[in-house]
């Protein structure tokens, strides 16, 4: 089979490399998928066996488009293809051939899950253990915290979940871990450390494995049972996006390839952007030095964004000092250049992406599907999402939230809507049940006998009121009229500002993940409520905003023609033709917490360059200068250190005008 003619030089070039070890350094845009796909069909054609092909991917959606193309481009020599997602029993992608070879291909989770169903008993673990989805381990470890943990040092399951899970994949131990990723939580390092052993020793007891069991325990099958002989039969080992591979799936990689030594790894140290979920841009960046006589392809050529855009993204990731150094070029040259775009302060900054995409969808006849904005919080679009739905422009947040409908914002909001309305029983719910003792029951309960009260705030501050309660729930009741006492004021801002000073901000540490990021969102979201003259007034404004509260997790995957809305993260293997980034500033993009991480820096800059990456033609950079909402002092802002140390000449510089 020729694969001259669909693939350029340098794309054929790793399809078609020899035995040994590959390094395939795949700069955005540039192919990555069709050359991995090109290479296993190219590997068949060659004679090596499917079943001896082994390909590692980060999702089953990647696993079977690639290795349903590579059945396309074999016509029909790979009659069978396994992947899918990790059930008890591997289901079979492709159809039924008895005894036809078939290309292993699947998830870490998955490759590991194929193993440890033969060799289980080695381990002292049944092979029939079943598999716990991301459900029910929460529900097991919630029965853990419950049974370990008070009501007041206790967390909630995805947060020790997310500790478990890193220590894992970094291979560091759980208490370094707890220092290292949540300090916050060290006063109760003890405790946890012992929920986390009852986790472990409950899923033994039951025969049962979460996903971050599978991983670990195919580590030791590896480590400790040579003499299985596990990964002799797989003659090829190839893995995708390899630089967001984790510490424990590099070492699983290495093992797996070392007896054929024939290895293709294919990603993109500049797309390196998911520390936080424990990938380390390193296994890439030391990939020579683990296999020092690997050959090394780079592919540059782009095939999404015009020739500006990529003079700017060249520039910009240059300025990393420790980099698989590449220059990414198109045959597009036509475009126009970016555009720097700094304007006055927040509210200039909504209404020029809301007018700008209008007039794009208007004039240039670009659908709103074909434009994206992009940022690097989520309490960034807040302003953004109120103007779209002040104009009509229907948006969807792209796997994710809307702002408003947040937990930790829906939180804030139940606090205020009692102070507001206090016979809203659904608000006094939620605020109750965040009070320790005060589960589901208890919170029906207080709510039936609050119902029809008159003079409301006298009953809930009374003393016999409080004595009819069950015991467990007096303490936690008492807390909540305390701080909702306290925090009343004629200023929605500073009502929001003294609720996490009254206690929320702390209990945001054991309810949810990333709980700087999340008090970071409500101290946003103080600022914004601070343009509002008073508390019936913002809330009603919310409410009439269509759109702007409810309860609908949005789609992505929507049929709707709206405006994507997404964080840099999210929006990292996706494009669109127009794109907008906002808050290109100092201690926004690159945050002001990255900054102080070893490597933060540098991968903020990745995370820029994967922004910028994402667009097509159009591509616009907005900062704002100044700081000015209601309730702060006047702040002048500095524009992104990305940004000042490009060169002007890569961008098209717009002054934008107050009802311009």
């Amino acid at each position: 089979m020729s694969h001259a003619s669909s693939l350029n030089s340098r794309q054929l070039e790793a399809v078609q490399a020899g035995d040994g070890a590959w390094l395939v350094i795949a700069g955005a845009g540039t192919g990555k998928t069709r050359t991995l796909t090109y290479r296993v069909a190219h590997l068949i054609d060659q004679g090596v066996s499917p079943d001896a092909i082994l390909l590692c991917t980060f999702t089953n959606k990647a696993a079977n488009e690639m290795l349903t193309r590579v059945e396309d481009l074999v016509a029909g020599e790979v009659s069978r293809i396994e992947g899918g997602e990790v059930p008890n029993n591997p289901r079979v992608i492709g159809g039924e051939v008895p005894n036809s070879p078939r290309v292993i291909g699947g998830t870490f989770h998955h490759v590991a899950n194929r193993f440890l169903r033969q060799h289980a008993e080695v381990l002292g673990l049944a092979a029939s253990y079943t598999i716990l989805d991301s459900e029910d381990a929460s529900d097991l470890l919630s029965s853990c915290i419950a049974s370990e943990m008070s009501g007041r040092e206790a967390v909630r399951a995805p947060v020790l979940s997310r500790l478990i899970g890193m220590a894992v994949n970094t291979m560091t131990p759980m208490d370094e871990t707890i220092r290292q990723y949540a300090p916050e939580l060290n006063p109760r390092r003890e405790t946890l450390l012992e929920v986390a052993q009852a986790y472990q020793e409950r899923k033994r007891e039951m025969n049962l494995m979460d996903f971050d069991d599978l991983l670990w325990l195919f580590w030791r099958l590896l480590e400790e049972q040579p003499e299985l002989g596990i990964g002799q039969g797989f003659q090829h080992v190839l893995v995708d996006e390899y630089q967001d591979t984790s510490r424990l799936q590099a070492r699983i990689v290495d093992h797996l390839a070392a007896v054929h030594g024939n290895l293709t790894v294919v990603g993109d140290d500049a797309q390196s952007i998911y520390r936080f979920r424990g990938a380390e841009a390193d296994n890439l960046l030391g990939f020579l030095e683990r296999w020092p006589e690997a050959g090394t392809i780079k592919l540059e050529e782009n095939y999404r964004s015009s020739e500006p855009i990529l003079n700017l993204a060249n520039a910009s990731i240059a300025h990393n000092p420790k980099q698989m150094t590449k220059r990414l070029y198109c045959r597009i040259e036509d475009g126009p250049k970016p555009c720097r775009i700094p304007v006055q302060d927040v509210e200039m900054q909504a209404a020029f992406v809301a007018q700008r995409v209008a007039e794009l969808h208007d004039v240039d006849g670009l659908s709103l599907s074909e434009m994206a904005v992009l940022y690097r919080a989520h309490h960034h679009s807040m302003e953004l999402q109120v103007e779209l739905t002040r104009r009509g422009i229907p948006f969807l947040v792209r796997s994710g939230l809307r702002f408003f409908e947040q937990a930790h914002i829906k939180d804030v909001l139940a606090h205020l809507r009692v102070l507001d309305n206090p016979a809203d029983e659904l608000s006094w719910a939620r605020c109750l049940r965040l009070q320790a003792g005060i589960g589901r029951a208890g919170a029906d309960r207080i709510i039936k006998a609050l119902r029809g009260q008159d003079d409301f705030w006298r009953v809930v501050q009374s003393d016999a009121f409080a004595a009819g309660l069950p015991a467990r729930s007096r303490k936690g009741f008492a807390v909540l009229i305390k701080i909702l006492s306290r925090i009343q004021t004629e200023k929605v801002g500073e009502t929001i500002t003294l609720l996490l000073k009254e206690g929320y901000g702390e209990k945001l540490i054991g309810l949810y993940t990333h709980p700087e990021s999340r008090r970071e969102d409500i101290e946003q979201f103080a600022a914004y409520a601070g343009r509002f003259s008073d508390l019936r007034t913002f809330l009603s404004e919310l409410n009439l905003s269509s759109g702007i509260v409810g309860e609908e997790v949005l789609d992505a995957g929507a049929a709707e023609d709206a405006l994507v809305l997404s964080s840099i993260h999210q929006a990292k293997g996706l494009e669109w033709t127009a794109v907008f980034l906002l808050w290109l500033n100092e201690g926004q993009v690159p945050h002001a917490r990255a900054l102080g991480e070893e490597g933060g820096l540098a991968e903020e800059r990745r995370l820029f360059y994967v922004a910028l990456t994402r667009a097509k033609r159009w591509l616009h950079l907005i900062s704002c200068q100044v700081d000015d909402r209601p309730g702060r002092n006047r702040i002048l802002l500095r524009p992104s250190r990305f940004l000042a140390e490009l060169e002007p000449d890569l961008m098209d510089l717009w002054r934008i005008e107050m009802g311009a």
